[in-house]
């Protein structure tokens, strides 16, 4: 991945690109979500190379490319993480600038972030993890609702959340997020490690919050399982966009899979 000096003394408030009306969406329709021109390092390593897509309400996005393409990196910054640092560019969710925002500030405007790692937060059982999503208004799903859709929560809500199996604790960290009143909702390698009894549970369970219509951007090596989920793709390179365009595109597209998924 080519790198670049990070700009010192960076002021983002300063430094980022004037404000612009969100972009508008396929047939005219102005776009739920947009990033425009995403500029994002670590230290001295630029990530993040001039990023922009849009995504209309209920849409599900996959977010492809090879390793070190920029997958992750994109959505840490989307979802204003200190790390990698957000230098340039423009977020916007339903009308409200993300990139003005912290990551708490970016949660309660209603971003939710599963991370590849989950997250669960050791010493509390399932039902507390839960919970503490819920600490402050406005939430999401019921508790009552979280383990209907998710039946194996439901059966070990009292048990301790770091003790479950890859899959469940993976279930647990989506039906976290829906515990919160969310308008986006960013999917990090959803099935990575499981099993594949696990992984088709999971898709389930995503194929029901697509039935749902809540917007959705998900990053997954197993593109060809994302790209039946998603309507649209995204496929990153070096940190740059070089597709933008429908998931049964990149499906019908032989030469482009190999390109860029080696696939």
């Amino acid at each position: 991945m080519s790198e670049q000096s990070a700009p010192l003394g960076v002021d983002f408030a300063k430094d980022r690109a004037p404000a612009v009306e969100p972009v508008r969406g396929q047939g005219g329709q102005r776009a739920y979500f947009s990033a425009w021109e995403m500029h994002a390092y670590y230290g001295e390593s630029y990530i993040v190379q001039g990023v922009s897509f849009d995504i209309r309400e209920g849409e599900i996005l996959a977010l492809l490319g090879r390793n070190g393409a920029g997958k992750t990196s994109t959505l840490r910054a989307v979802a204003r993480l200190e790390s990698p640092q957000l230098t340039h560019g423009e977020i916007w969710l339903d009308h409200k600038p993300l990139h003005e925002m912290r990551a708490h500030e970016a949660s309660r405007a209603g971003l939710a972030l599963v991370p590849e790692d989950r997250r669960i937060i050791p010493g509390l059982t399932v039902e507390e993890n839960l919970r503490l999503a819920q600490i402050s208004a406005p939430h999401g799903w019921s508790f009552e609702r979280i383990y209907e859709s998710f039946p194996r929560l439901g059966e070990r809500r009292w048990q301790e959340g770091v003790t479950l199996s890859g899959g469940e604790q993976q279930m647990l960290a989506i039906a976290r997020a829906l515990a919160q009143d969310i308008k986006l909702l960013l999917l990090d390698e959803p099935y990575e490690g499981l099993a594949p009894v696990i992984v088709q549970e999971i898709e389930r369970i995503l194929e029901d919050i697509k039935k749902l219509g809540i917007t959705t951007v998900i990053v997954e090596q197993n593109a060809i399982a994302a790209l039946h989920l998603a309507d649209r793709a995204i496929i990153l390179d070096m940190g740059q966009v070089v597709f933008d365009g429908t998931a049964q595109e990149v499906i019908d597209n032989e030469e482009l899979r190999q390109q860029y998924l080696a696939l």
